[in-house]
């Protein structure tokens, strides 16, 4: 899947994309684009005019015609280029995805026998097994058994990942290849209905229909377009008036250098390359429409293991009671954590090594470790010469102490509640039921997350941290990591009941999952990112999946919806922009000698009005391929505010499309008013 984001044309590409681009002359293609079908009929007619010319001069020479009739034929091969260099890209990587989708032999279970069959044979429901060495033959749901994956075929990332039944992480995806151990796997998609065959037709285009926000610009576009085919036509009796003679070439090249053909060669290029965008960030989208709306969201909910803390707690401090020595604190802290497999466990003994006081790290021979449990909330060590050390939440091991008859240090017990009021967890250890000393573990928050939760505040979007911690947690987590708001001891129902909320507000809310229980939250979310690693509830709720992995992935997602959406807004500007120039261009040239007056708007000086006309075209031809990369790669994109970016797009993009033509038209016209 990965790719050199840094190519945007390569040489495969771009001769298909020629070879697309004389396809999709087609008028049944061409009529989805009506500013360029359009083009395409006044190309057609200057052919005929063209061929008329050869026997009769009233429409101008041949040679004048034919080119006319050359730049309108090249303006929309352009344009067909700017849309097929964009599908290239695309399909250039569905054939690699393809290469994964090769039939696979699998392992079929019927009565607890085994039976080889082909990946095209295999139904929804059937199981199969699968282990060391296998390609997994299709889509999934482990149920039995656990196997580290090679997902490299479909995240591009060479590190295996662990997949076990009964949890969020039993899916797992057609053309990836078993490591190690062995699975049961029930098949949860039909033939040709895969995940990977989603992704293909998804990345080749053939799923891509146009967005709310495409067709509202297109039927804009159209409507320009039939304005000034109202606007050449009333020029006639103008020019009839003026007694000034006009060719229908004139009249062709008018009307097409009016209409927004710059926007109008490169609308689809965008969105398709928007979608392409999303792609090499390793997130497949189901629909443009995902891409578009993620750029405009308000709203984003982010859980907060995993996403803005690293995901497990560190210890990060010991407080020993008062007359307790440090070093014998943090030995018993070291020995009540020896057999503590959890992450949480392995930083205490971490801590340890690290600080001034090294602790051992091996317990007496014979002692008896004693293993958390939901019941006693405590865990440790019994050793041969009668020493019970434990470790456990604040409240257990008080009711160890004092049940003993022993004290619960006032100290420690203001250690306790200083480390939970700052986000904390704290683990009391005891020793033959005398309080030792507290431990403090914290949620690590990940650096540089609050410099993307600003980022993403000044795009105008509110952060939401999602977390089973309790309120007094959350919020010193959330006030740490700069997220706008938080829901503590969240369940299911509570995700779904605050984006309902927002959404009633007129909101628009993302949100990102693995389980199946994020399946509903998923679907009601107007951008729901499901985990290529999760349930595959969770992979059909959403309408991305991102073959990453990656939790943040979110904030990644937002500015490649923020820079399609300006992308195409600035282009438009653009274009439009041109527009007025081309007006200057062509207008006063072809009315200047009947109508001396208007010289005075010929501000370029063009050479006459045969001149002017060409060059108009010339230019109005060759600025779309040299947008393409733009559109390709998209308008940098800044968080710098709306009514600011606005500003910048309007002087760089709306001034640059009045002065770049007027420069490009009047140096084309120095070149060709020596040949006309």
């Amino acid at each position: 899947m990965k790719s050199d984001k840094n190519t945007l044309f390569q040489g495969d590409q771009v001769r298909g994309a020629l070879v697309q681009s004389f396809i999709k002359l087609d008028p049944r293609i061409l009529f989805r684009n009506p500013v360029m079908f359009t083009v395409e009929i006044g190309t057609v007619v200057m052919l005929v005019v063209t061929v008329f010319s050869l026997f009769n001069k009233e429409q101008g020479s041949f040679g004048y015609n034919f080119t006319i009739f050359i730049v309108l034929f090249i303006t929309v091969l352009f344009a067909n280029f700017a849309e097929a260099i964009a599908e290239a890209r695309g399909k250039a990587q569905a054939e690699s995805l393809r290469k994964t989708r090769e039939e696979t032999p699998a392992r079929l279970l019927v009565d607890g026998k085994e039976s080889l069959v082909m990946s095209s044979q295999l139904k929804k429901g059937d199981v199969f097994v699968c282990e060391t060495g296998d390609n997994i033959p299709t889509d999934g749901e482990i149920i039995e058994g656990i196997a580290t994956i090679d997902e490299s075929a479909i995240t591009g990332e060479s590190a295996p990942v662990i997949r076990e039944s009964g949890g969020d992480k039993s899916s797992v995806t057609g053309g990836t290849k078993v490591l190690s151990d062995r699975i049961k796997v029930i098949v949860t998609t039909q033939p040709g209905e895969s995940f990977l065959d989603k992704m293909i037709a998804l990345v080749e285009g053939a799923s891509r229909q146009k967005t709310p926000n495409e067709i509202a610009l297109t039927i804009l576009l159209a409507g320009f377009t039939l304005i000034f085919v109202i606007v050449c036509v009333t020029l006639k009796p103008f020019a009839d008036y003026a007694n000034t003679p006009i060719t229908i070439a004139a009249f062709i090249s008018l009307f097409v250098c009016l209409i927004p053909t710059t926007i109008g060669g490169l609308l689809s290029a965008i969105g398709i390359a928007g979608m392409d965008r999303a792609l090499r960030a390793n997130v497949i989208t189901k629909s443009g429409k995902a891409v578009e709306t993620a750029g405009d969201l308000d709203t984003l909910l982010l859980d907060k293991t995993g996403t803005i803390t690293i995901g497990n707690r560190k210890a990060t401090n010991f407080y020993p009671a008062n007359g307790v020595n440090k070093k014998d604190f943090v030995t018993a802290c070291v020995l009540s954590s020896l057999a503590d497999e959890t992450p949480e466990g392995k930083s205490i003994i971490e801590l340890a090594s690290q600080g001034e006081e090294k602790a051992i790290i091996s317990a007496p021979a014979n002692s008896v470790f004693i293993k958390f449990t939901a019941e006693t909330r405590s865990s440790g060590l019994d050793t041969p010469d009668g020493i019970r050390i434990r470790k456990g939440a604040f409240d257990s091991i008080r009711n160890i102490a004092l049940k003993a008859g022993n004290i619960f240090p006032n100290e420690v017990e203001e250690a306790v509640k200083n480390i939970s009021s700052n986000g904390g967890t704290p683990l009391v250890v005891s020793q033959n039921e005398s309080v030792l000393g507290v431990i403090e573990l914290q949620d690590i928050i990940k650096p540089g997350i609050a410099e993307r939760f600003e980022r993403l505040r000044k795009m105008g979007v509110k952060t939401v941290m999602v977390t089973g911690d309790n309120p007094l947690t959350a919020k010193f987590i959330a006030n740490k990591a700069g997220v706008d708001d938080f829901i503590a001891e969240a369940k299911p129902e509570d995700k779904m009941n605050y984006i309902k909320k927002e959404q009633q507000g007129g909101k628009l809310v993302a949100m990102m999952g693995d389980g199946t229980n994020d399946a509903p939250a998923l679907a009601q979310a107007d951008v729901g990112v499901a985990m290529n690693s999760g349930t595959q509830a969770a992979k059909e709720a959403g309408n991305m999946v991102d073959l990453d992995n990656d939790p943040t992935k979110l904030i990644e997602i937002v500015e490649i919806g923020k820079q399609l959406l300006m992308t195409r807004g600035t282009l438009t500007t653009f274009s439009i922009a041109n527009d007025v120039a081309k007006y200057f261009a062509i207008v006063p040239a072809l009315f200047m000698v009947s109508i001396p007056s208007l010289r005075a708007l010929n501000i370029m000086d063009l050479h006459s009005p045969q001149s002017a006309i060409l060059s108009a075209v010339i230019f109005n031809a060759i600025i779309i391929p040299m947008l393409i990369p733009l559109a390709l790669r998209g308008v940098e994109y800044k968080p710098i505010g709306a009514s600011a970016l606005l500003r910048r797009n309007l002087l760089i993009y709306g001034l640059g499309g009045v002065l770049i033509p007027f420069l490009g038209i009047k140096l084309i016209d120095i070149i060709v008013g020596t040949m006309v």
